[in-house]
């Protein structure tokens, strides 16, 4: 689903489930305590002080003037291979989880209910006796119809069952230039690197992770006792490297004027050529759907110079949909079988004998991540029961752990965060009075959520019982059909896409709204009663990432509707554009692997970037407007400003392994957290004033070069 990932704050849904006052688990049962791989320790009004290395000027690296101490002395564990005040976060998320699920199955509930669901689902993925006892044998009648196909019609047919692999995905979703109606939507997958250029590359990282992939492809096949694992680890290699010549560039693939291609099912059947897609139809249930959207068809010269591409970019752009149904058709059927077999093993690893998830692992945990340990089996119960019945855990969640008053003070910071973006907006100088009219119009209608759904998820109807390989498959079956029966309804703007204990939040631009899920309401983000300066730096700043997500250079192309539609005056667009680009031009310029020679890329991060320009830009205004006139008081001989812009760099506070923060360069629209603070600070005038930074400093940025956007 096309969403931007942002944070967000606002309406105070109706739930009856809610209680008056939120009682932590914690204290209804004294001995959880919450444990953190690092401290959970916000000093007296929301900054940990004790985690900065005071030799560092702010003007010189005010990342490590904040966080160095800290950076310098962490050792990541060894099943970690990031760590930073997110992930601090989403431990204690992580842990109150588990003690909701323990108690839920404690009561053994029956399994038609939402709690007995959490029990079948976190029971059966922690019973990993029986995994190992069942061996192959839940996964056979899957790899027995994987084994059977013998037509392109057969082949077909298993690309579009659940829990079998596609290189062609299918979801529904809103209409981008018809937001009222929901839509059947097309995209490509099927590759098992995380990325199309890591199959062609010819730098040491990449080749070292083709290597690793084939290790990988090999084990799994020997695992599955296969005869000749390598030859046929070496034809699925060869058949997704063909597959990834189809996948665009990620950075190109943001761009929603070359991703939108709307097609009636004649033109859809028609791209798909000899293929029979009109079989995948069938099985899914949308044969007699009459629209679709499909984002990788390759666009016409004339729509590549409506959208501003160049040639040079232009050539960044693979096959697409043409070259996949090509390949689907054509590709040596044994081929797709050996492809489907082994991607069969590596969706399921975790729910499947120990070879397998040791053998996946290897691959995306050490190789890709360099990840030396596997993270606990209960933490990945966790996550798989989440991503199962997450919303049948987040009402209890929200119950015990997210008290009234949050939404109360959130509401108050999301309204000054609209004040002082309505007060930019007007004072802009790059922006006419016309583009300014419509601006304006979308920001009014910018639709905060805050918490919680209004309506819970019960999941009626998933099957659920004592195998964890089938509560995964049946999972799929359901959000499938769930999905689908929306082609039937009216859009649900109420929805949320993140459960209520997800530590993120994001911006969604078909419903113009910001969403932020209540557990990342906690330190470092947002504490009740905590210093305002510290609450607007941290998590004003995340409300102001997430509506300036609303008008990056993606968001800023959909209307106050929702639409799909430009709303710019030519002169205002170009402008816009501009700004952009000095934007990319000083994140290309951030080099932090191989003596600079690997760098940020500046033109797929640039929504973030904006994001999170414009985000504290938004947060610090805001914040002074909650002073209503008064002078910031000095608390710990720090200002106000000063406690701002550090509150701000202490959320970003994280480290990462060498290998997880290349494949980050590679595929993540997200710069490096060491980014995402010196180089939005650098830009704001007020940051300069705040610590004394002068052009001795290596952050210096002579004024003329400082970015304001939002």
């Amino acid at each position: 689903m096309k969403t931007l990932l942002l944070l967000l704050v606002a309406c105070t849904p109706k739930n009856p489930a809610a209680p008056e006052a939120a009682t932590p688990a914690e204290a209804q049962a004294p001995d959880r305590v919450l444990d953190t791989v690092s401290p959970d320790v916000w000093g007296d009004y929301g900054l940990d002080l004790t985690t900065g290395n005071p030799d560092v000027h702010p003007g010189d690296d005010f990342f490590m003037h904040v966080n160095g101490g800290w950076y310098d002395t962490f050792e990541l564990p060894a099943d970690r291979s990031r760590y930073g005040s997110f992930d601090l976060l989403a431990e204690k998320s992580e842990q109150r989880v588990r003690w909701v699920i323990e108690d839920l199955a404690a009561e053994k509930p029956s399994v038609d209910t939402p709690p007995g669901k959490v029990a079948a689902v976190y029971n059966a993925y922690m019973d990993t006796e029986a995994i190992e006892a069942a061996g192959l044998a839940p996964a056979q009648p899957y790899l027995d119809k994987i084994a059977a196909i013998d037509s392109r019609e057969a082949l077909a047919t298993v690309f579009a069952e659940p829990g079998f692999a596609s290189p062609i995905g299918g979801w529904v979703f809103v209409d981008d230039k018809a937001p009222d109606v929901n839509i059947m939507q097309w995209g490509l997958g099927g590759l098992g690197l995380p990325d199309r250029d890591y199959y062609t590359n010819d730098d040491e990282s990449s080749v070292a992770l083709r290597e690793a992939y084939v290790t990988m492809l090999t084990a799994l096949f020997e695992a599955a006792g296969d005869e000749d694992a390598a030859g046929l680890a070496s034809t699925v290699m060869e058949l997704e490297t063909q597959l990834a010549a189809t996948h665009w560039d990620r950075a190109l693939s943001r761009n929603p004027e070359i991703t939108y291609n709307k097609l009636s099912r004649d033109e859809l059947l028609a791209l798909a050529g000899d293929f029979p897609f009109a079989t995948m139809l069938e099985v899914m249930g949308i044969a007699e759907e009459e629209s679709f959207l499909a984002s990788l068809v390759p666009p016409t010269k004339e729509e590549l110079e409506q959208a501003q591409i160049s040639d040079e970019d232009a050539k960044k752009l693979g096959a697409g949909f043409p070259g996949a149904f090509a390949l689907a058709q054509e590709a040596d059927l044994d081929a797709w079988k050996a492809w489907l077999r082994v991607h069969f093993l590596i969706d399921h690893a975790s729910t499947l004998p120990k070879a397998f998830d040791d053998a996946t692992f290897a691959m995306y945990g050490t190789a890709l991540r360099g990840q030396a340990q596997q993270r606990e089996r209960w933490k990945r119960a966790v996550s798989a029961t989440e991503g199962t019945v997450g919303e049948a855990i987040g009402q209890v969640y929200v119950d015990r752990h997210f008290p009234p008053q949050a939404k109360v003070e959130m509401d108050t910071l999301v309204a000054n965060l609209r004040k002082a973006m309505a007060l930019n907006l007007d004072e802009l100088t790059w922006m006419g009075p016309e583009t300014k009219v419509m601006a304006h119009a979308k920001l009014d209608s910018f639709n905060p959520k805050v918490g919680y759904p209004a309506e819970f998820e019960t999941y009626e109807g998933m099957q659920l019982g004592d195998s964890a390989l089938e509560n995964s498959i049946q999972s799929s079956a359901w959000g499938w059909e769930d999905n689908r029966s929306d082609l039937d309804k009216p859009v649900d703007r109420d929805q949320w896409f993140m459960n209520p204990q997800t530590v993120n939040a994001y911006y969604n631009p078909a419903f113009n709204e910001i969403v932020f899920p209540a557990a990342i309401l906690d330190h470092p983000f947002f504490g009740l009663g905590a210093d305002p300066a510290v609450n607007y730096g941290a998590i004003g700043g995340v409300i102001g990432h997430e509506m300036g997500h609303g008008f990056d250079d993606q968001g800023a192309k959909y209307d106050a509707g929702g639409v799909l539609k430009n709303w710019w005056t030519d002169e205002d667009l170009a402008a816009f554009q501009a700004l952009g680009d000095a934007l990319v031009a000083q994140y290309d310029s951030y080099c932090p692997l191989d003596d600079g020679e690997t760098c940020v890329n500046g033109r797929l991060t640039l929504g973030e970037n904006i994001g999170d320009l414009g985000g504290l830009s938004l947060a610090y205004r805001a914040y002074k407007l909650s002073l209503d006139g008064e002078e910031d008081e000095v608390i710990g001989g720090l200002t106000g400003d000063q406690r701002f812009f550090m509150s701000w760099a202490q959320v970003w506070r994280s480290k990462y392994t060498e290998k997880a923060l290349r494949s980050q360069l590679v595929t993540d629209p997200h710069s490096p957290a060491l980014f995402r603070v010196n180089g939005i600070v650098r830009n704001l005038d007020a940051w300069y004033e705040a610590f004394g930074v002068t052009e001795s400093h290596a952050l210096y940025l002579p004024p003329e070069e400082r970015i304001v956007i939002w």
